[in-house]
């Protein structure tokens, strides 16, 4: 037993060995190993296939030849064989010889339909894609329980005919449900990794015939998920509302999805459609209570100075209908929020969030309750009172990303009491979050600290901006801007300079104060060309000019910059999209 260990060992190593020499390049020892491995292995294609391939790199194609021939000979050598002896021939330009073999491979597969996989695939690995084609079909043809529907759309893929492949692909849909999820990853790389448009237009093409010709609700759905990656949610939002009507036991899930993607994206038009209808046709109160708390958000963002009472008024008419109750308690926290920093009635919401808090509920819906407190809290500068609530929820919600986004407030509430030490050592805690979102705000806001707290033993500085971020969460951004401007007047060349310079170009931007948010991303690309907020004052601006300003000629070179210099950016994707549609390109 020993020893067929050691033996097995020892050819693992050699294999391991062969295939290192051959990706290298090495072919005389590659050679030396893979002809060890055949001779104790005569019936291994692969060990076969890589001695060959190792004569074919040293140009001796006789010896190859002689080799397969002989291999030949063996009683029940794999039909494989055939297809190296003629690659072996069109690597000479011997076509006629190289028919002859393959034609052998194609007659073994007839004979035994089992050989198929392998001859196929022996001629894809060749890059022979008609031979791998027609090889995969005659096995099919033969015996029908065969399936090589999924390497043949991959082929198809490789031909650039991908129309049948998509076509494959969907074929293959119908009979194995369970794949189509891989497929689906499959078709994503030839839909969008392209910037030609092709791949969509022929997918969309097919599937639209499919819709037409075939009642399956699977086209349906690929339609739709096809638009969601175009970031198309009106037309995805139809075919959603035509599966919902086609189920059988129809089903919001698919809508309920599709609205909030559109909601986290900026499209609220859509989303506001996908939660009005989930609200007249959702049979259960909690769905319809869903889609109502999203469309009082969309309601909050489209609102207009002096709705206040109205919009507050709304939430009544909902709570009035469905109830105070843990079913409603995403509904009750969201007027408490925008009761405090929209209606500007702060008393009044600590006031119903403490009643709420009395409420028989699950620990979550508690923790949304009391993190919603604790904001108000920070917001009336009740920071004590506030930090109590943070850090309760820190300890009971300790291994969820909500116990560490509990946590960053400890660290962020500390910052605008001017207690600096402290928010630093909760930082350095959170930058090993499971959240790159808090990862990343925390690094940053320990950076900052870090980076000012030694220039300065009064920390004025840090205290100043500090002061402007709290004025900025209290929706006092004209009060924030003005204080920037105090403290880059009077702390010019320090280092909290650039974070100031860049959090007041986001609130004037947030004002209208465009000339004065440009001015600001211009400095900081201008004067800290080695700073980590280069590559957000480079995007930023760009988009500053594209959809504002209108002078798409200004955001192209920054796009371009913030390309090739900040490969790394989280924005490089959009960026790269963005300057391909800016030159011209045809981008997806």
């Amino acid at each position: 037993m020993t020893g067929l260990i050691t033996f097995t060992a020892m050819a693992q190593n050699q294999d391991a060995m062969a295939k290192i020499y051959l990706d290298k390049g090495d072919y005389k020892r590659a050679f030396y190993y893979y002809e060890k491995l055949h001779k104790e292995n005569p019936y291994n294609m692969n060990y076969l296939g890589g001695l060959v391939k190792c004569y074919q790199q040293l140009e001796q194609y006789d010896e190859a030849e002689a080799l397969l021939l002989k291999e030949l000979e063996r009683p029940g050598i794999p039909p494989g064989a055939y297809i190296e002896l003629g690659y072996n021939h069109l690597l000479q330009d011997e076509e006629a010889p190289a028919k002859e073999a393959f034609a052998k491979a194609m007659a073994a597969v007839e004979e035994n339909p089992s050989y198929a996989y392998m001859v196929g695939q022996g001629f894809r690995d060749k890059q022979l894609l008609d031979e791998a084609i027609a090889a995969f079909k005659k096995g099919m043809e033969i015996n029908p329980k065969l399936n090589f529907s999924y390497d043949l759309a991959f082929i198809y893929g490789e031909k650039g005919d991908l129309e049948q492949m998509y076509n494959t692909y969907l074929d293959l849909i119908v009979l194995r449900t369970n794949l189509k999820e891989n497929i689906k990853r499959n078709i994503g790389r030839f839909l969008f990794e392209d910037s030609s448009k092709m791949g969509s237009e022929v997918f969309r093409k097919v599937l639209l015939q499919r819709v037409q010709s075939d009642p399956n609700v699977v086209w349906n759905e690929l339609l739709s998920w096809l638009f969601v990656q175009q970031r198309k949610y009106r037309l995805a939002l139809t075919q959603e509302k035509a599966i919902y009507k086609r189920e059988e036991q129809p089903n919001l899930n698919g809508i309920t999805d599709l609205g909030m993607i559109a909601f986290d994206e900026g499209d609220l038009d859509v989303a506001e459609d996908a939660f009005t209808f989930i609200t007249e046709k959702a049979g259960d109160p909690a769905t319809r209570i869903q889609a109502h708390t999203f469309l009082m958000k969309i309601r909050i963002a489209h609102a207009e100075a002096g709705e206040a009472d109205d919009i507050l008024a709304e939430f009544e008419t909902l709570l009035d209908t469905y109830g105070r109750s843990a079913m409603t308690v995403g509904l009750q926290v969201l007027r408490a929020n925008f009761m405090a920093f929209n209606a500007r009635d702060p008393e009044q919401a600590v006031a119903e969030l403490q009643a709420i808090m009395d409420e028989p509920m699950d620990r979550y819906s508690k923790a949304a309750v009391k993190m919603e407190l604790a904001d108000i809290l920070v917001y009336q500068e009740q920071f004590n009172r506030a930090l109590i609530y943070y850090s309760q929820l820190q300890k009971e919600l300790k291994n969820d990303v909500r116990g560490q986004q509990a946590r960053y407030r400890v660290a962020l509430t500390s910052f605008y009491k001017g207690d600096f030490d402290w928010a630093e050592s909760q930082l350095k805690v959170l930058k090993s979050s499971t959240s790159q979102l808090i990862a990343n705000d925390a690094l940053q806001l320990k950076l900052l600290i870090s980076d000012n707290k030694g220039q300065d033993s009064l920390h004025l500085a840090l205290k100043k901006f500090a002061r402007a971020h709290l004025l900025a969460y209290q929706n006092q951004d004209e009060a924030a801007v003005a204080v920037i401007d105090e403290l880059l007047e009077t702390h010019r060349g320090e280092p909290v300079e650039d974070e100031a310079l860049m959090m007041q170009a986001s609130l004037s931007e947030e004002l209208g104060d465009l000339e004065k948010a440009e001015l600001n991303y211009r400095k900081v690309i201008e004067f800290f060309p080695d700073d980590i907020y280069l590559d957000d004052a480079l995007y930023n601006l760009a988009i500053l000019y594209l959809e504002e300003l209108n002078e798409p000629e200004k955001a192209k070179p920054l796009l371009e910059r913030l390309i090739f210099d900040h490969p790394d950016s989280i924005y490089f994707p959009d960026a790269r999209k963005r300057f391909r549609e800016l030159r011209g390109d045809a981008v997806n």
